[in-house]
């Protein structure tokens, strides 16, 4: 990716004092064309970088750019190698193992021995995800419209989208572009996407909104509800919601008060917590989740005899 090639670049620069195009194409396996492609959007970046060309000549870091060897520090370059392990683990790829090696990290001044944080991005569909992310990732990268079946909830439609951002948040990856149906930006959500294919069809990339990863935009409250739960339920509601999501009652039970997406997606939330759970309010809901209740439990119930 064009990305991980740049910061193999910076990387580099700050460590030496000049390379050249044919030595930095050569490390990359990649084109000189891409090389200077690439040294070109460090220059639009902000980095301060001269090329001297003839015997001796190179690429390096401005030498009055007080900012050279700081850029980086030892934390920093901790934390973006983390993030690209952590890509390792998802990909089930070495890709960005083998980054680091061309970089030769490990012996960096700027890299000491040793991390304390460990990002493991693996799910439990790791035979059926990671092909979905590179397709996604590649087709992103060329700009090509992907085509898919997504899973609803009570329908599954065909949708052709532009792909723009691979997310991973909420625990799950999502893929966020541009929808040609719905004419508009949608987030879908990897593990519902099946027969995903490329196109082959190119487009133009359009002026993008900011994504916007706050759980509001993607599903928005219009509902609230006051339950309350039997202690024994209490390392759920820290877990899923926090500390502040209620309040002890004198009896040891807990009064929750929370947003929903919807009623269903109360009612199955309610549906995880059993016996530990009692809807307050709004009112009118809980004659519905009674009767949800019921016939959730018919399956269950002794057979009548035929007369």
């Amino acid at each position: 990716m064009k990305i991980d090639r740049l910061i193999g670049i910076l990387s580099i620069l700050l460590q030496k004092e000049k390379v050249t195009a044919p030595w930095l194409a050569e490390k990359f396996e990649v084109s000189r064309r891409t090389i200077n492609r690439d040294i070109e959007a460090l220059c639009k970046a902000g980095i301060p970088l001269t090329t001297a060309q003839g015997r001796g000549g190179g690429i390096s870091v401005m030498e009055d750019y007080r900012l050279d060897r700081t850029l980086l520090t030892s934390a920093d370059m901790q934390a973006i190698l983390t993030g690209l392990k952590s890509l390792d683990s998802i990909s089930q790829t070495n890709r960005y193992r083998q980054l680091m090696d061309k970089l030769h990290i490990e012996a960096s001044p700027l890299m000491p021995a040793g991390s304390h944080i460990l990002i493991n991005l693996v799910s439990w569909y790791r035979s059926s995800l990671p092909p979905k992310i590179e397709l996604i990732r590649e087709a992103a990268e060329c700009h090509e419209i992907i085509r898919f079946t997504y899973f609803s909830p009570g329908r599954e439609t065909q949708r052709e989208i532009e792909p723009y951002l691979l997310v991973f948040q909420w625990s799950a990856w999502y893929v966020w572009g541009y929808c040609l149906s719905r004419q508009d930006y949608r987030l879908f959500k990897l593990n519902r996407i099946q027969s995903l294919t490329r196109t082959g069809q190119c487009f133009v990339p359009r002026e993008t909104p900011e994504y916007d990863a706050s759980p509001d935009k993607a599903f928005p409250n219009t509902l609230t509800a006051s339950v309350r739960f039997q202690p024994t339920a209490k390392w759920r509601l820290v877990e899923e919601y926090g500390l502040d999501s209620f309040s002890e009652e004198p009896d040891g039970t807990l009064l929750f008060s929370g947003s929903f997406f919807d009623r269903e997606s109360l009612f199955v939330w309610l549906l995880g917590f059993g016996e530990q759970a009692e809807l307050l309010t709004p009112e009118p809901l809980r004659a519905e989740f009674l009767s949800l209740l019921k016939r959730t439990a018919e399956p269950y119930l002794p057979q009548k005899p035929y007369q």
